[in-house]
């Protein structure tokens, strides 16, 4: 199965893992020599609550039962779909009432400057320096790293890029932007939180210009930074909201959330402002409903506090300079680049799975299951502090 990984599917990476997965179960991946893995990343925080849980399976195996795919978006009425619009709507501020659930988050972030540019007639948009919003052309056009935009230029022209924290940069906001788009904590650039009350100035100062505010809540949302959304965390409500990974429980799932009255401006003038054939999926929007209610109704969000506290009282070591992050979306910064990538290629020999970060390459991902044990946590830390010793040796 190697060879052919190598021969026949395209990759991403000059190095990837490849592990070959025999099954997944838990906080537990097991590859096809029988070895057990011990998974802090999650799928890059997409599997909320671990690998097969049963209540998202059996959602998945009954809605197959039922009925798959039936027509494009928004066109017929289907329970899933409505379920977990209502669900996403209920769990969030006032203002944010209408759903348009996609595939994936980068198409959510699509939608969401669509919206945006829609709403205010205006074709500014404001970004974030180090910021990653998702690889489609869009996505990537509001996203602020060169290095990984040179290769694909021309992008799409209108955005202006400003320094996450910087309160002296927020006057660029003026009345041409139509929105600034910024993730609620950036993830990419090393899990850095807003400081000093940033997102509240933000907002603030669109509201003096009329543009809008998007928070990209990807990574942060689903509970897993100790409130349904992240940016409940910062005294501050967007006017869009993005949000993905974490919300299908594993499964291929994205969404922009915003005002019915605005929402609606994408299916008249021009009609199908917004379209797409599998968004909503049912049987994917089934896996959404399981997910969110088992993550509501069982503490799992308050929880990643507790569970955060345990990280940071168990991973100390002097090679670890800080662990930034919040909840379950932590990331370790380590001395060096180059430690942290022995560290983690040594951490999966030890079975235990670690993960990058896009742009800050001394961070490791910490970004396990929200249902993950205490007793999980804790071999997990021993295991990086072993490792990190062999490495040092």
């Amino acid at each position: 199965m190697k060879t052919d990984f190598f021969k026949y599917q395209a990759q991403t990476s000059p190095h990837p893992f490849a592990i070959e997965i025999a099954k997944a179960k838990g906080s537990y991946i097991y590859d096809t020599s029988g070895k057990k893995y011990l998974d802090f990343v999650a799928g890059v925080s997409a599997n909320s609550l671990g690998h097969n849980h049963p209540k998202v399976t059996d959602a998945i195996k009954n809605q197959l039962d039922a009925y798959a795919h039936v027509m494009v978006y928004g066109e017929f009425i289907q329970q899933p779909q409505v379920e977990l619009c209502k669900l996403l709507a209920q769990n969030s501020p006032e203002n944010l009432n209408a759903v348009y659930i996609t595939n994936s988050g980068t198409e959510a972030t699509e939608g969401a400057l669509k919206l945006a540019k829609r709403v205010t007639n205006r074709a500014e948009i404001i970004a974030a320096k180090n910021s990653y919003h998702g690889n489609t052309m869009g996505s990537m056009s509001v996203s602020g790293v060169e290095k990984q935009n040179q290769a694909f230029r021309p992008l799409i022209p209108g955005t202006r890029f400003i320094e996450f924290n910087n309160d002296d940069e927020i006057d660029k906001i003026t009345t041409k932007t139509a929105a600034v788009i910024l993730e609620t904590i950036q993830g990419g650039a090393g899990f850095i939180e807003p400081k000093n009350g940033f997102l509240s100035k933000v907002k603030q100062r669109c509201l003096e210009v009329g543009a809008l505010l998007i928070l990209d809540e990807i990574q942060t949302g689903i509970g897993r930074t100790g409130m349904f959304w992240g940016f409940e965390n910062y005294n501050v409500i967007p006017d869009i909201v993005i949000t993905g990974k974490g919300l299908g429980g594993g499964m291929p799932i994205g969404a922009f959330i915003a005002d019915f009255q605005k929402m609606s401006l994408l299916k008249d003038n021009p009609k199908l402002g917004h379209i797409s054939t599998f968004a909503g999926h049912p049987v994917i929007a089934a896996a959404g409903v399981s997910t969110v209610k088992e993550i509501t109704e069982n503490n799992f969000i308050k929880e990643s506090l507790r569970k955060e506290a345990l990280i940071r009282k168990h991973l100390v070591h002097p090679s670890i300079i800080e662990i930034r992050g919040r909840g379950l979306m932590l990331a370790a910064i380590l001395e060096t680049a180059e430690l942290n990538e022995k560290v983690v290629l040594k951490c999966l020999e030890n079975g235990l799975i670690l993960f990058f970060l896009l742009f800050e390459t001394r961070a490791m991902r910490i970004t396990p299951p929200l249902n993950i044990s205490d007793e999980e946590i804790i071999k997990g830390c021993n295991i990086i502090l072993k490792t990190i010793d062999e490495v040092l040796k």
